[in-house]
């Protein structure tokens, strides 16, 4: 975890936010938002909202007693206790990429695999700047659809000793994932006391939550495991394209999510989703590291925050179709705001390429290159005495150097940020050294960070059950 005390960067008058907030309210009770869902609807409607079919019409202050029950903030315990985190607040939690159908590797773009799963699983343990692998670090195109989430999880679950996320494909899924995290913590009651997963629901935007999303949100919260609510937006497709009317969308969006999350258990911890972008207007295509994202983020943190709820938002997104200049500055345009505005859960935060598609090694090493140095960057300047140096001006004197002073001397091994990937190297060196460029550079440090991993340790009898348990579900699938 990171602990952000820098002051938050906050770009909404107060009379921004009641526009934004009388937005969401037209939205909610007049248009109303669909779940395709019976068992939602009908919630709803003992809980006495309009419902017409399967869209609900909802009284926004009835929405609003609904979030004030969500909790402010709350832990997520892992295997590992130094490694449980804090959601909310002044803490940012950050994840790997998630969802992508394939994988990079130096010049091989190809489909990922269950062995590129473990492998980024074992990069994401590996790394400090990461508090979890995430859930679908990529999607492991050879394995069974029906049961390669029991393989994910139980490489989440064996590979890190990291808190992760649930798989959220269906309700069945959810079960499996709520039952193996039982199997590691000790049962039912350990993981409703202390949640030990968090999963991704997302809005079938627009103003839809579609079957198979809410069946997985049913189970984890009826089993007290956070959700993220997330609309997924991106202006011109899923949304209009003005700002302000994605923020009024997400807005309805996600506090409808949550109002149900807190009808199905009240007290469910929640954490108001943002996947905010948009799309290339000349060619359609999704666009990420733009400067519009960059500033729906920041209001919705600001917007989070006037909620009283943890939020996500941001990453290292990017366009880019392999680990070049692009993908750097397109995924810090994300990151830099990610920070400003005190993002509590950051997904996609090492590995994300060419628009989310592309789980890369070399991207990852880059992306945590950029999260070292912004938690350098967003760490307060400690300003005394002692950093005034006075005594080295007294030492070095008039037109001297600095290299030599006791001042230094004392101080220089940690004074300054020390770069993970970058090359300060002069130029006649850094041709010794083989004249590779940061994209290279990556791809080695990955290839001996993997060299290197070391499996945490797990009791073996908790091993043997959750092996057990994927191989009887497996043979229940029929996989």
């Amino acid at each position: 975890m990171f602990l952000n005390r820098m002051p938050r960067y906050e770009i909404l008058s107060p009379d921004a936010i009641g526009v934004l907030d009388r937005g969401w309210r037209r939205i909610v009770s007049e248009i109303g938002i669909q779940f395709a869902k019976p068992e939602a609807v009908e919630l709803f409607r003992k809980a006495g909202q309009s419902v017409d079919g399967d869209v609900v019409k909802l009284d926004p202050e009835f929405v609003l007693a609904q979030v004030a029950k969500a909790p402010r903030e709350f832990d997520v315990q892992a295997r590992n206790p130094a490694n449980s985190v804090h959601i909310g607040g002044d803490q940012m939690v950050f994840g790997g990429v998630y969802g992508s159908p394939f994988a990079r590797e130096g010049d091989v773009r190809r489909e990922a695999t269950m062995s590129d799963f473990r492998r980024l699983t074992m990069l994401a343990q590996s790394f400090p700047q990461l508090d979890t692998a995430g859930g679908v670090i990529c999607e492991p195109n050879d394995t069974p659809l029906d049961s390669r989430h029991l393989d994910m999880i139980f490489a989440l679950q064996t590979l890190t000793d990291k808190f992760y996320m649930g798989n959220v494909v269906s309700g069945p899924n959810a079960a499996d994932t709520i039952a193996m995290s039982e199997i590691l913590f000790g049962g039912r009651a350990a993981i409703e006391e202390t949640p030990a997963t968090i999963s991704l629901i997302n809005c079938n935007s627009p103003l839809r939550w579609d079957d198979r999303m809410l069946d997985a949100q049913f189970e984890y919260c009826a089993a007290m495991q956070p959700v993220v609510l997330t609309p997924f937006l991106l202006m011109g497709a899923m949304s209009p394209v003005t700002i302000p009317a994605a923020l009024v969308q997400q807005l309805a969006e996600a506090l409808s999510g949550i109002a149900l999350a807190q009808l199905i258990r009240p007290g469910c911890p929640v954490i108001f989703g943002s996947f905010l972008s948009n799309i290339d207007m000349q060619s359609g295509s999704p666009s990420f590291g733009t400067p519009e994202s960059g500033i729906g983020l920041l209001c919705t943190g600001q917007l989070a925050r006037h909620f009283g709820l943890p939020f996500r938002t941001g990453g290292g997104l990017n366009s880019s179709q392999t680990a070049d200049a692009q993908a750097a500055y397109e995924s810090l345009m994300t990151l830099l705001p990610t920070f400003l505005a005190g993002t509590n859960f950051v997904m996609h935060a090492a590995g994300w390429l060419e628009g989310g598609l592309v789980s890369c090694y070399e991207k990852f090493i880059i992306d945590i290159e950029l999260l070292r140095m912004l938690r350098v960057e967003f760490t307060p300047l400690e300003i005394d005495e002692a950093s005034l140096a006075f005594g080295a001006h007294e030492e070095v004197g008039h037109g001297g150097h600095f290299l030599g002073a006791a001042h230094t001397m004392e101080r220089f091994r940690e004074c300054f940020y020390r770069p993970l990937l970058s090359s300060s190297s002069n130029y006649e060196r850094w041709l010794k050294q083989g004249g590779k460029d940061a994209t290279a550079r990556a791809g080695e440090i990955s290839a001996k960070t993997l060299d290197a991993y070391e499996q945490p340790p797990m009791d073996g009898a908790i091993r043997a059950e959750l092996e057990e348990f994927v191989t009887r579900r497996r043979a229940e699938l029929g996989d």
